[in-house]
């Protein structure tokens, strides 16, 4: 970002028209990214947003607080400069996703699986015209081909600033379908994440909580939140 400093140094930050999309300004000084680039934005829902992360800003600085603003150099910076890159790590995920790996016992486990995943899938194979197998442990299961080029062509119709948020999306969950999902509307944010976790959850069940990974899924799910956050404010 412009004049990036560890103290506050502008009084208002506003967003405004510009070539391209919009930008947001602080002090009528136009905001950059890490790299230098214009911060042209696509929609003005996301400059708002940015403006607001940058007004919210108290006498310190903190990037922590400012999830659009981070995903905005990040799709400029990075998506933009590696985009075929991206698509093709992301894209990989169909080949790995999360739903298609699945326990071998106890039955308890088995059945919520089943009971979450299975859904997921099949509405993966109606919409997407994309039927993935799945397998017990953590041996790779294969995929077809096409079932994966179909999956590769949904990542690369996304924008770089809608990939930026999917990225998050699909890295976070470790799963494309369930990330795809969200983005079409057709699973909750929450119960996307929700249905990520059931691993986790069914251990924590067994054995008890670890304050220690209570803490790291609450921020990993506050991350996932943002994401999707972020990629709606990319389609208005």
């Amino acid at each position: 970002m412009s004049d990036w400093q560890p103290k506050r140094f502008w009084k208002q930050a506003q967003c405004e028209a510009c070539d391209g999309g919009f930008t947001v300004k602080l002090d009528g000084r136009p905001v950059r990214t890490p790299a230098k680039a214009p911060l042209t934005l696509p929609t003005q829902a996301m400059a708002d947003a940015i403006a607001q992360e940058w007004d919210a800003q108290q006498e310190l600085i903190d990037p922590r607080t400012m999830p659009v603003t981070r995903g905005a150099n990040a799709a400029i910076d990075k998506v933009r400069t590696q985009r075929n890159e991206v698509i093709g790590l992301l894209a990989e995920y169909g080949d790995s996703d999360l739903l298609c790996y699945r326990a071998a016992g106890p039955d308890g486990l088995i059945k919520r699986q089943v009971e979450a995943w299975d859904p997921m899938l099949d509405w993966a194979a109606d919409t997407l015209g994309a039927r993935l197998f799945v397998g017990e442990g953590v041996m790779h299961v294969r995929q077809d081909p096409q079932t994966l080029a179909k999956l590769s062509e949904e990542v690369a119709a996304f924008d770089d600033f809608a990939l930026a948020g999917v990225h998050d999306l699909i890295s976070l969950s470790g799963s494309l379908i369930l990330a795809l999902a969200v983005t079409k509307d057709a699973i909750a944010v929450d119960d996307a994440w929700a249905l990520s976790r059931i691993d986790e959850h069914w251990q924590i069940e067994q054995w008890g909580e670890d304050e220690e990974a209570t803490a790291t899924e609450k921020t990993k799910k506050t991350a996932f939140c943002d994401a999707a956050r972020f990629y709606r404010f990319s389609q208005g």
